[in-house]
């Protein structure tokens, strides 16, 4: 071998070399680069403090990722990405209000947002006797529905619902929204909520018996009348099957049922003593005008109401007049009786 083929053979060794190094060197700058990348902290933070993020609908898995970042709740962005990627759950994070900390593992965070954010609830309690103004208004106070929706649906909507009993309800679901305590997942609308109380009608009613409503010609939507009668007259438990038997003694009779609460139903708030004006109100609830029945309910009965309604007790009551600041009442079988306890009436309350 010539001399120079040494040489030049020698050159080639040190190129190769050189190449290699420059290979090297670019290879541990990409490293570093993509350790760089993947790990180095978007903001410095201490761990542990507590962080509320939004995810709004559509957002993406980087949009995600960084927010988290920003927030301090992950260290790194792309490093979220690509951990949400390898756990397949790109593209599976939930909108939603989420309570996380700053500092947490990303699997953590990943699994918490595919779960999707904690449902919560709000308790809302709806007493026996109130109409469905008054239902509207506690769910717009206590669960944020506008009670204008939930109106609109409670008074026209009876058909939107599938439920046997509503067959001679026409429109409105007054007196059939049971009263109850619920609980009112977060973001329920007007339409959630009454099915839910319609759902709750249906399971408390199913074993109620109507076979003595039947017998005396009424069907179930006037038994469920005559029963929100009995739910706003009766004050006292031990009385509503004895007003239930004065409501049937007076039908049975052709009476004027003459009730109070009828009347109360079409007049502008709840009042304690009705004027004599109010008594000739042009209203088919006027039960001192019209016989019979009023066309529906006048409020939403509870199950104690609603089992007096459909097994009242066996008495020749006719009448009975408030008698007692309790709220009891003296029961009679003759005109007489009546105008004698509305004599007692007068010497307790004064007027």
């Amino acid at each position: 071998m010539t001399e120079r083929a040494r040489r030049n053979r020698k050159g080639g060794g040190r190129g190769c070399a050189v190449a290699f190094a420059l290979l090297a060197a670019a290879a541990v700058a990409a490293a570093g680069a993509t350790w760089f990348a993947l790990y180095r902290p978007a903001t410095s933070v201490e761990p542990g403090s507590p962080v509320q993020i939004e995810v709004k609908p559509g957002s993406s898995t980087a949009a995600i990722a960084e927010s988290l970042a920003r927030a301090g709740v992950v260290p790194n962005a792309l490093m979220f990405r690509l951990r949400a990627r390898m756990a397949d759950a790109d593209g599976d994070l939930k909108p939603g209000v989420y309570d996380l900390a700053t500092g947490m593992p990303h699997q953590l965070v990943i699994d918490r947002m595919t779960a999707g954010p904690p449902v919560t609830y709000v308790s809302v309690t709806i007493p026996e006797g109130f109409v469905v103004e008054q239902i509207a208004a506690r769910f717009e106070e206590q669960a944020g529905i506008p009670s204008g929706e939930f109106l609109k649906l409670a008074k026209t909507g009876a058909g939107d619902f599938d439920h046997g009993f509503l067959a001679g309800a026409g429109g409105s679901l007054e007196g059939y929204l049971f009263p109850k305590t619920y609980r009112v997942k977060e973001g329920a609308t007007a339409s959630d909520v009454i099915g839910m109380m319609l759902d709750q009608f249906d399971k408390e009613t199913a074993g109620l018996d109507t076979s003595f409503a039947s017998s005396r010609g009424l069907d179930f939507h006037q038994l469920v009348t005559l029963a929100s009668m009995i739910e706003r007259e009766a004050s006292v438990g031990s009385e509503r099957p004895l007003v239930s038997s004065v409501i049937y003694n007076r039908l049975g009779r052709g009476m004027r049922l003459e009730i109070d609460a009828t009347i109360e139903y079409v007049l502008p708030g709840n009042r304690f003593r009705l004027r004599n004006r109010d008594l000739k109100i042009d209203s088919p609830y006027n039960t001192y005008m019209h016989k019979g029945l009023p066309p529906g309910p006048i409020c939403s009965p509870g199950l104690a109401a609603l089992q007096a309604a459909a097994s009242p007790a066996e008495t020749g009551y006719l009448y009975y007049v408030l008698t007692g600041k309790d709220g009891s009442h003296t029961f009679t079988r003759t005109f007489e009786e009546f105008l004698a306890a509305k004599r007692k009436s007068k010497e307790v309350f004064g007027r």
